[in-house]
């Protein structure tokens, strides 16, 4: 499935910006059936796609208390203490360790992004500015520095080198260390139409098929497996060094057997999902016209990257939204990469009044509708675009 060219999803703009081109790369989604993974073609420069990052994970309440709620029940069941490490890559803000270090746990973030790990050390989690693979690794396992506990939250898809991380993973663990590894599955991507999870900071797509092969190749072993709703249905992994004792819990077979009968490591399970996205186009770009038509006032809510992607890949900017409201303080007074749409405060909504707001970031809908209560108690409708459009 081929997107064209398009514009970096979190290359939010300055307004000095507006009048010069964007950078612009392919984006198509391929399938290769030896690994399993659904990918992208084009690898961007990590440097350029998180040298300075505009998304800030704390900015999001349930990211926060999700992660309060996994710190607590690992503290819990792998008895961490003082004498233990809570890694973190791609920490971001603080937002996970700082759970840790609330509990008495040692923590270490590794972030590539200069303007989030300020924020996390401003937070007090110690947090080196890098990325991580098997060097920075090897290194910290030199100096004694063995996670008890590692997460990758959101990472794998991120990393071109993704063999490289996974070894760096296997190596920094500690013996009888856990690594706790979250990405979007890929099930859910297809099978609910999720296609604004693609772009170019995404390079992978898994499933736990993907995973385990991933994995056995570069020293670790899945014991436990979770399916959770975040980000539009991800899965979160267990894994130990490849040489622990410890057992594989059923749910990892009864997934992976589920996988095999669905076809999930097979080209035809993805055959018509450039088809369903087509038709999707055009049912929210009906909607939006019919809106328009009748006069509405309309406008967005989440300056998010899927958001980007949904917006350029189905054409829809200016004419029809007048701006995109975001709560983050860090994307307020930018504009959308691609169609240019300014980034407000969601004040603006109870200011203005639009008559309907699409919801971009659809993966907090929960979230952000209890928060814009107020715009809907005096008549204001969400539009959720996924994975069918509706009016809430």
């Amino acid at each position: 499935m081929s997107f064209g060219d398009m514009p970096l999803a979190n290359g939010l703009l300055r307004e000095e910006e507006l009048e010069r081109p964007e950078p612009r790369f392919p984006l198509e989604l391929v399938f290769c059936e030896s690994c399993a993974l659904l990918q992208i073609t084009e690898s961007v420069d990590p440097e350029l796609l998180f040298g300075d990052y505009p998304y800030f994970s704390s900015t999001s309440t349930t990211m926060v208390e999700r992660a309060g709620e996994l710190a607590a029940r690992l503290v819990r069941e792998r008895g961490l203490a003082g004498g233990d490490l809570a890694l973190e890559i791609a920490s971001n803000d603080g937002y996970l360790l700082q759970h840790y270090a609330r509990a008495g746990v040692p923590v270490l973030g590794i972030d590539p992004a200069r303007n989030v790990v300020e924020a996390a050390k401003a937070r007090g989690v110690d947090t080196i500015c890098a990325f991580f693979g098997e060097s920075l690794a090897g290194r910290l396992a030199s100096e004694g520095r063995r996670a008890s506990v590692l997460h990758a939250n959101n990472v794998l898809a991120h990393v071109p080198d993704v063999n490289g991380v996974v070894a760096g993973i296997a190596r920094v663990l500690a013996e009888d260390g856990v690594a706790v590894v979250e990405t979007p599955y890929v099930r859910d991507l297809v099978e609910r139409t999720e296609f604004d999870t693609v772009y170019h900071e995404h390079l992978f797509y898994y499933s736990l098929t993907a995973l385990e092969r991933l994995f056995a190749r570069n020293g670790l072993r899945i014991v436990d497996v979770e399916r959770i709703d975040i980000h539009g249905g991800s899965l979160r992994v267990f894994a130990v060094r490849a040489g622990s004792q410890e057992r594989a819990r059923p749910p990892v077979r009864a997934l992976l057997d589920e996988e095999q009968a669905l076809g999930v490591a097979c080209a035809r399970y993805f055959e018509d999902f450039a088809a369903r996205v087509a038709a999707l186009r055009e049912e929210l770009r009906e909607l939006l016209r019919d809106l328009k038509a009748q006069g509405h006032r309309l406008a967005a809510y989440g300056a998010a990257a899927k958001g980007a992607t949904l917006l350029n890949s189905f054409g829809i900017g200016r004419d029809e939204l007048d701006f995109v409201a975001d709560r983050s303080e860090h994307k307020q007074g930018l504009y959308m990469p691609g169609v240019r749409l300014p980034i407000v405060a969601p004040e603006r909504l109870l200011e203005t009044m639009p008559d309907e707001v699409l919801l971009l970031a659809w993966n907090f809908a929960d979230e952000i509708l209890e928060q814009q209560a107020e715009y809907r108690r005096r008549g204001g409708r969400f539009i959720l675009p996924l994975p069918r459009p509706q009016i809430v």
